[in-house]
């Protein structure tokens, strides 16, 4: 919901007026270590506090998640829009590669996600991911940097790459680095 307003520069609310029910969770994007809120008509609050109660769910002296919380909530539209430019120039970086292994599709990057295609049959999703989150000696050697870039193969064709407040640019700079070095030994 936040990266959805966020990307669309609209309140929150105005996202959520079509819903029944809104949940949130701070630990996400916003950065809090947990917590979520819940949010809908009257009876059906009442009804998922009754059940969160019979199933165990709860804690005392909740104050500091809801501390961390606040301060995600009032940082939000910044850390967010970081971490939306931080995934654009990550985009941007593969589709400068021109490469032959990988593509993205810059008009689809509009918030901290970025679909990464695969192209040819080799290497895999799979594959490059584990490229990319390895460290190789040659790796170290040719670029005197150790990183390790973890990204999730979605599909058959397709990596995804997610951002969050505990990447910076200077990171997304080493990942785009990373990904330069990997799709360029999956060539040779």
């Amino acid at each position: 919901l936040m990266n959805a307003a966020v990307a669309q520069d609209v309140e929150p609310a105005r996202i959520a007026q079509h819903c029944d029910s809104v949940s949130l969770c701070f630990s996400k994007g916003l950065g809090a270590p947990a917590g979520a809120v819940l949010a809908g008509r009257r009876e059906f609050v009442a009804e998922a506090w009754r059940v969160r109660k019979l199933l165990g769910g709860g804690m005392r002296q909740a104050g500091v998640l809801a501390a961390a919380a606040r301060v995600g909530l009032e940082h939000a539209e910044a850390t967010l829009r970081r971490d939306h430019d931080n995934a654009r120039r990550f985009a941007e970086g593969i589709q400068g590669l021109s490469s032959p292994v990988c593509s993205v599709d810059l008009v689809a990057v509009e918030t901290n996600i970025v679909m990464v295609s695969i192209r040819g049959g080799w290497p895999s999703p799979a594959e490059l991911c584990e490229h990319l989150r390895a460290v190789s000696e040659e790796e170290l050697a040719e670029t005197g940097q150790a990183v390790s870039v973890l990204l999730f193969p979605w599909s058959a064709h397709t990596v995804r790459a997610v951002w969050h407040r505990d990447i910076s640019a200077g990171d997304t700079e080493l990942a785009k680095n990373k990904l330069a070095f990997v799709a360029r030994k999956c060539q040779e």
